[in-house]
């Protein structure tokens, strides 16, 4: 009869001989577990892993890294790795206007540009908020403690445009540790100082708790090779961009093939892994560096780290979101600040320190077709930032324009504005009460009815727009 044993109790590096065990061994885990117990807790990971190249045996192994008090850009570089697992704190629902930020230039002009982005941010809290309620009334039957929580959010959702990038946040990462030792040895690298400062950190905190496992000897030539495309391609920075554009290899014939699988997918189902093998679709259009954020944590494919920059302007969405004044005033601040930003004497690098997350950056991300369908389906949904639901919209419609007989499960619904906002929120179980006075349940994501689940063949004209 077969046999099932949970052990999850264990150092993670004896955890990783444990498994490695099996691969010589015929006998069972209960036997080999009483050794491991009674062994120096991580030698094997010395003698098999590290001095014999058995890499395999540190996936075994995992830990999880807490970063506090560190910029957006550290953030994305943590992430940008195609089997990060995490969370990061939300711009969308903390207030950040208490948040130590970065002053990588250490001059009080840098400083000064900061301070009048917090400044702004904290001043227009409250008018807009009450200019939000004015725009979305609360219905009689909604809670008024969720329908709060929801206008704080969308004023969050707005605010964050002016928040500088330098802004520090807090974010967890589990992992293994050979992709542990693999990413960070990437991250010794990079050119900004911040993350590579951070990197030598790392890896010093993860050598003194698991000795063994981060006892590698550095190659001259490997660490050159590293050196100079991490150096050199860490972030890119085209000269021009589409505003949306859309192109793919997939091999439709073939497609074709599976032509059931493509039509029958219910909604919130993944397409079969398989079909990545039949090509790959590419994005490219301008977003906001706040939403980019949310876009670049979806791993599986590659998301290219645009430079932050006033090339593209501050955009517009958020302006349009303020009342008439703040509007005005909002502008004349943007303009004043892009100034004295470009007038600063540092490199272009250490600028995105005091760029705010509303600016426009270059986005082209590549995906195979079912994480192509994901992320546009995922992103659709009406609780999703709205500037990265207009280009979800975008990338959901050209896939079922190129890809025949394919199923989209998209909300279409153009009206952005989702009284459950306010129920997406980690509380204590007393407040459950909250959603059942209020007749909404919390759930994950909102089904789209019947009639906008399938995207039509046609594409709804306000769709159809550039956003």
């Amino acid at each position: 009869m077969s046999e099932i044993y949970v052990i999850d109790d264990l150092h993670p590096e004896d955890n990783a001989m444990l498994q490695a065990l099996y691969s010589r061994s015929p006998r069972g885990v209960m036997e080999h577990v009483e050794k491991v117990r009674k062994s120096d807790s991580g030698n094997f990971m010395e003698r098999f892993y590290v001095g014999y190249g058995h890499l395999s045996i540190a996936d075994c192994g995992s830990t999880t890294i807490f970063l506090e008090h560190v910029s957006m850009f550290v953030a994305k570089a943590v992430q940008d790795w195609p089997l990060y697992s995490g969370q990061e704190a939300s711009t969308r629902y903390i207030d950040y206007s208490t948040q130590p930020i970065l002053n990588p230039a250490g001059s009080p002009e840098g400083q000064k540009i900061q301070d009048n982005w917090m400044e702004f941010y904290n001043q227009a809290k409250e008018p807009l908020q009450t200019h939000l309620k004015q725009k979305y009334p609360r219905k009689p039957d909604e809670n008024e403690a969720v329908y709060d929580k929801a206008i704080a959010a969308r004023s969050f959702d707005i605010l964050r445009g002016f928040l500088p990038a330098g802004s520090t946040t807090y974010l967890s990462w589990h992992t293994n540790l050979r992709q542990a030792h693999e990413h960070i040895a990437l991250l010794e690298h990079h050119p900004l100082a911040e993350i590579r400062d951070l990197a030598v950190r790392l890896r010093a905190a993860l050598q003194e708790k698991y000795s063994h496992s981060f006892s590698h000897p550095k190659f001259p030539d490997q660490e050159a090779y590293w050196g100079k495309w991490v150096g050199k391609y860490s972030y890119f920075s085209p000269d021009h961009h589409p505003d949306f554009a859309f192109s793919h290899n997939l091999q439709l014939d073939r497609l074709a093939e599976y032509k059931d699988l493509l039509q029958t997918r219910p909604f919130k189902t993944n397409l079969p892994s398989f079909l990545n093998m039949f090509g790959q679709c590419t994005f490219q259009f301008k977003l906001d560096f706040g939403s980019f954020r949310d876009l670049q944590r979806h791993r599986n494919g590659v998301c290219l780290m645009p430079l932050l920059s006033a090339k593209y302007g501050f955009y517009p969405w958020y302006l349009e979101q303020l009342p008439a004044d703040l509007r005005t005033r909002a502008a004349a601040l943007i303009a004043a600040q892009e100034k004295d930003i470009l007038a600063l004497s540092v490199d272009e690098l250490t600028r995105q320190y005091y760029f705010p997350m509303g600016y426009t950056i270059p986005v082209t991300v590549n995906y195979r077709l079912p994480a192509s369908v994901y992320v546009a389906e995922l992103r659709s949904n009406k609780t999703v930032h709205p500037t990265l639901r207009r280009r979800a919209h975008q990338m959901g419609l050209a896939l079922r324009e190129n890809v025949p007989d394919l199923t989209m499960h998209l909300d279409l619904d153009p009206d952005d504005w989702d009284v459950r906002r306010g129920t997406q929120d980690i509380i204590k179980k007393e407040d459950e009460r909250i959603f059942n006075n209020s007749g909404l349940r919390p759930q994950h994501g909102n089904q789209p009815s019947a009639k906008d689940s399938l995207v039509p063949a046609g594409k709804p004209e306000e769709l159809r727009k550039n956003n």
